[in-house]
């Protein structure tokens, strides 16, 4: 007891006695301001690199932030109002069934009388779901006369009383000027002018009625937010019963009525 006594009340200086272990980094830093030393990557593991892992969460939380945005700015869908074909019941069960090939009579019973089928129109001979707008082209709707049937004529001419059928054969001349009065073309050289104008007349009115076509065929093959699409065409092949479209038809009084006219110059000869 006497000797624990002395030992504690030896001076500070006796306390560290050259015998003592000498003071060294690792016993802890002798100076209070002193920094650790940075981290120094092992360079046998090279430099640290994102996981596959990290990089789904980073994809899955924007996907994810893109989402909400979209619900509470749209009001019903995460996907910025783009519906994708997958999430279409009726397209679905149109690729499991497979593309139709329907006579112009095995059309019509797609008018969407009946509710177990499909509602079909047809233009230019391809044959287009529209099953989406049952308010629009089903019974009762505002272009149900489109429906079980190609219409292509009255798509082009705009009569849809008269030209409800898929006939576009003599439909440029709606595109065409009038002939109007042209006198009695005095010379050769005047009435063959006057018929290499009408042939370019005609090549340029046939170009319009494609581009017609064409419009109202980009419009049902996905429409505007993509729920019109394609599932077949129309036969009228060897065999169908298909029969023509009998004689060529006159404008109708719409068409007629909007044709442009011609410049006093044109009726001269001299256009």
């Amino acid at each position: 007891m006497t000797a624990l006594r002395s030992r504690a009340n030896l001076p500070p200086k006796d306390r560290h006695s050259p015998s003592a272990a000498p003071f060294t980094a690792e016993d802890g830093p002798s100076d209070s301001t002193s920094k650790p030393e940075p981290y120094l990557s092992d360079p046998e593991e090279g430099p640290s690199r994102l996981s596959l892992l990290d990089i789904l969460r980073v994809l899955g939380g924007l996907f994810l932030l893109s989402s909400t945005l979209s619900y509470f700015i749209t009001g019903d869908s995460i996907l910025w109002g783009y519906r994708p074909a997958i999430t279409r019941p009726a397209r679905i069960k149109a690729w499991l069934r497979g593309p139709y090939d329907l006579t112009d009579a095995q059309l019509s019973i797609f008018n969407g009388t009946e509710p177990t089928l499909p509602i079909l129109v047809a233009v230019n001979g391809t044959i287009y779901d529209v099953s989406a707008s049952p308010h629009f082209y089903g019974p009762g709707g505002s272009y149900s006369f489109f429906a079980g049937r190609d219409a292509t004529r009255s798509f082009v001419t705009g009569c849809f009383d008269t030209d409800l059928n898929g006939d576009l054969r003599g439909v440029e001349e709606m595109f065409m000027p009038l002939e109007g009065e042209a006198g009695d073309d005095p010379t050769k050289e005047g009435r063959r002018e006057r018929k290499l104008r009408r042939e370019r007349e005609k090549r340029t009115a046939r170009k319009k009625v494609e581009e017609t076509v064409r419009g109202w065929e980009r419009m049902f093959d996905g429409g505007k937010d993509g729920k019109y699409f394609k599932v077949g065409k129309v036969d009228r092949g060897p065999g169908s019963g298909w029969e023509g479209w009998g004689e060529v038809k006159e404008l109708c009084q719409k068409a007629r009525e909007g044709r442009p006219r011609r410049t006093a110059e044109e009726v001269g000869g001299r256009g």
